[in-house]
């Protein structure tokens, strides 16, 4: 099971909450993976790409969505890689018809709540021989951050990539550092998003023919 793309909370009928998320990264993981034989699903959130050949692609657009989707999906599936980047908050309101200004120019406080955490969720229901991989996005002390998040979500592996206006998000190359829960670290240079996801689905493999 692969995850891409970005997922966006309606504020009204015209409007969201969202991400820079492109999908590219998540699309290179399941090209890649049916390259290699696998049979995968791959859950799109809000991409505008090419179908890859050879998967079962399920389009979904909100943060419950994609978990409803995933949780569905993962439950037999050897392997989750959670490439999307789902919404952390959505509105708590939504409102039927277009927010205007008011009278006096000033802009509506708009109350947030938060979203589901999905790899949290998988890790919790993850069986034994499961290998689950999740990403940070980050913009300061990204490692760190990164192996904090991997003991919260239980994961086997995290990629953890620095993010801003002009880095990964939309790029047709990533550079990512990959840390394992058994202490490993793989530093990945700049490369296709396909070449990352290979070096990924690498480490992926080796941690499945560890299985029971």
């Amino acid at each position: 099971v692969v995850t891409a793309g970005g997922t966006r909370e309606p504020l009204d009928p015209v409007r969201f909450l969202g991400n820079r998320s492109s999908g590219k990264q998540g699309y290179a993981f399941a090209r890649t993976a049916v390259a290699r034989g696998a049979q995968v699903t791959l859950i799109s959130a809000n991409v505008s790409l090419p179908d890859p050949a050879g998967v079962d692609l399920v389009r979904v657009g909100t943060t419950a969505e994609l978990r409803e989707a995933t949780l569905k999906a993962a439950a037999d599936a050897d392997a989750v890689v959670m490439a999307a980047a789902p919404a952390d908050f959505r509105p708590a309101v939504y409102a039927p018809g277009k927010i205007k200004k008011a009278d006096d120019g000033s802009a509506p406080t708009i109350e947030l709540v938060t979203n589901p955490d999905i790899a949290a969720e998988l890790g919790e229901r993850r069986r034994p021989e499961q290998v689950l991989v999740v990403f940070a996005a980050e913009t300061g002390d990204a490692e760190a951050n990164g192996r904090a998040k991997l003991a919260r979500k239980r994961a086997d592996l995290i990629v953890i990539n620095e993010v801003g206006t002009d880095k990964v998000f939309g790029a047709d190359t990533n550079t990512a550092t990959v840390v394992g829960a058994d202490g490993s670290v793989t530093r990945m240079p700049e490369q296709s998003k396909g070449d990352l996801a290979d070096g990924v689905w690498d480490l992926v493999v080796t941690r499945l023919s560890g299985r029971p």
